[in-house]
């Protein structure tokens, strides 16, 4: 957490200057330093990707969906972007002081200040509410507004089991996890028990680490690939993760995605193995 591409950007130009190499594994640098255009966006945007991935599979569109968020960081500021433009309704954003409820769904022009105020003016989300005429909810979580996906974007445990029963309770049709495992055992037993779609961190926040991979084969053949290259090999990771998940997660018409992302990942973790002589 507040790890971004100042910091990273610092410790490789540090690195290069110890050891006098171009090379290392530090992803998420300035474009200066060899780093990607959307480093930042990515995690984000691919957590948008996977989440219409997803719907469509199940024969919805996520436009006109209505989505809470939590969080206001990198994750979620992108999510969100990325969420309005495919046309779904974002109705929350949030901070450690509480969350603003925008009944309508937020405009692309609230979603540019919501970026201008946490990114560039360091604000509080009390501060957009009132500049934008959300409704602000202080010290509170938005798991009780009535919505078809939720995606909190926060920090590790931040939805309980009293929070998926709310979702539950509301109509949720799918709980996408942008931050590092937001979900308690409890709550993700609920969700999935009740046929609830959900998606693991592990997959759901996948695009991040996509683009870091991306970013070392740039550095490595000395090359720059375009914001729209990246953007669209991005969708297409999301994509073949979403196509592996279902594939080993689907269980007599409904797909279990924890279960679906666990073999995948083990899978590949374990013929690289195999590739590679561990037996």
């Amino acid at each position: 957490m507040g790890v971004g591409e100042r910091e990273i950007s610092y410790m490789f130009g540090h690195y290069k200057r110890i050891t006098n190499q171009f090379s290392g594994a530090l992803t998420g640098k300035g474009v200066a330093f060899g780093g990607s255009l959307i480093r930042k966006e990515a995690t984000g945007y691919g957590c948008a990707y996977i989440i219409a991935e997803m719907l469509r599979h199940h024969g919805h569109e996520l436009k006109g969906k209505k989505v809470l968020i939590s969080g206001s960081g990198n994750v979620a500021l992108h999510a969100i972007e990325k969420l309005v433009e495919l046309g779904a309704k974002v109705l929350t954003a949030s901070d450690s002081g509480g969350f603003v409820h925008v009944p309508g769904g937020m405009s692309r022009e609230q979603v540019s200040l919501l970026k201008k105020m946490k990114l560039e003016e360091r604000k509080r989300i009390s501060a957009f509410a009132e500049a934008a005429g959300g409704r602000y909810h202080l010290g509170l979580r938005p798991w009780a507004i009535p919505c078809d996906i939720a995606v909190p974007c926060a920090v590790q445990h931040e939805v309980g089991l009293k929070d998926a029963e709310n979702l539950l309770l509301n109509g949720c049709m799918a709980v996408v996890e942008g931050a590092n495992i937001p979900c308690t055992p409890g709550a993700v037993d609920l969700l999935i028990n009740a046929k609830v779609l959900f998606l693991p961190s592990k997959a759901a926040n996948a695009g991040g680490v996509a683009v870091s991979g991306m970013e070392m084969t740039q550095n490595s053949m000395r090359l720059s690939w375009s914001r729209e290259e990246l953007d669209h090999r991005l969708r297409q990771v999301m994509s073949e993760i979403h196509e592996k998940i279902v594939g080993w997660g689907s269980e007599n018409g409904f797909v279990n995605y924890r279960k679906g992302a666990n073999i995948a990942g083990f899978i590949k973790v374990a013929q690289a193995m195999m590739e590679c002589g561990v037996t």
